[in-house]
């Protein structure tokens, strides 16, 4: 009951931030007076009158849906000007807010692989293995947050990127949760409850610097870094150490290692390959076999757990 009520309160948590409002910042491309001024005149010129009604008779209803107004078609429009004219004039192109098609699309392969994974894993291991509950737990865990980075990816708005950024968060210290409870809690159900608590303290104080305080970029990429540099160390660390009696650990060493490196795509800034595959639509893409293979180890290591525990009570 106690995890069931902590979760809540997290979501609300997570919910209530999203619908918070914070400071606008635009991307450097958003700021470009080239950029600016083909905005303007764009929603002067067809954002008012007969020729907004002409842009709504003739929107197809899928952007409809996503609540793609007007401004949005204009931002759009100028963005690929703006683009065109700098690399006419041999200028370096900024980075522009706004539809990013290929991490949409991978976001949602990544949720569909966590999906089947999670059905897989829900049918190949039973309740009663030690780690069942906190790997389904994560798996919805991860499933939310490629939700929300799909629906982002489509649509970027202050409440879809918070809830993006956040939900990542989360992925991030349930995953360090998730390590925990296999190197230490199993034996250690107490350590469990404080470490929790611990984590979602610190998840609640992240969302409410982000929310309330300042929207700080560089603060939220600092902190999933480090927390994901110490994800790596754990794991690593306890992989290295079973090794020798658990064959599986190599999938889970592969996982950390590899995510690591995909990592560093999100350091790279260069123009998208077809304008269409930048950085951050790569680093989405590499994550989609990764996840299959960690839910591989994680089956794997819950049914020899489960096994342990059945040979332990033959013993007994």
């Amino acid at each position: 009951m106690a995890a069931g009520g902590a979760s809540r309160a997290a979501l609300l948590l997570l919910l209530g931030a999203a619908a918070a409002p914070v400071p606008a910042r635009g991307s450097q491309g958003d700021r470009e007076p080239l950029y600016r001024e083909c905005l303007g005149r764009c929603e002067r010129q067809n954002c008012s009158g007969a020729a907004l009604r002409h842009f709504r008779a003739r929107q197809p209803l899928y952007m409809g849906l996503t609540g793609w107004t007007c401004r949005d078609d204009c931002k759009y429009e100028c963005m690929w000007v703006t683009v065109r004219l700098y690399l006419q004039g041999g200028r370096r192109v900024p980075q522009f807010h706004g539809k990013e098609p290929a991490s949409a699309f991978a976001s949602f392969l990544n949720g569909l692989a966590s999906f089947v994974m999670l059905l897989r894993y829900k049918a190949a291991v039973p309740p009663a293995s030690p780690m069942y509950p906190t790997c389904v737990a994560f798996a919805w865990v991860s499933l939310n947050a490629w939700f929300w980075s799909t629906v982002f990816h489509t649509r970027d708005t202050a409440v879809t990127e918070k809830l993006d950024y956040f939900c990542a968060s989360a992925v991030v210290l349930h995953s360090v949760y998730l390590c925990c409870v296999r190197t230490l809690g199993l034996q250690r159900p107490a350590l469990i409850s404080i470490f929790r608590a611990f984590l979602l303290l610190f998840l609640a104080c992240h969302i409410s610097y982000l929310t309330l305080v300042r929207f700080d970029y560089g603060y939220n990429m600092a902190a999933n870094a480090a927390i994901g540099l110490l994800n790596l160390a754990w794991w690593l660390r306890w992989c290295l150490r079973n090794r020798p009696r658990l064959p599986h650990v190599w999938k889970c060493a592969a996982v950390v290692l590899l995510l690591q490196a995909l990592a560093l795509l999100e350091l790279l800034d260069f123009p998208p390959i077809f304008w269409v595959l930048d950085a951050h639509a790569l680093w989405h893409i590499g994550t989609i076999p990764l996840n299959v293979l960690f839910y591989s180890f994680l089956m794997d290591d819950s049914l020899y757990l489960l096994k342990a525990n059945s040979d332990l009570f033959k013993a007994d």
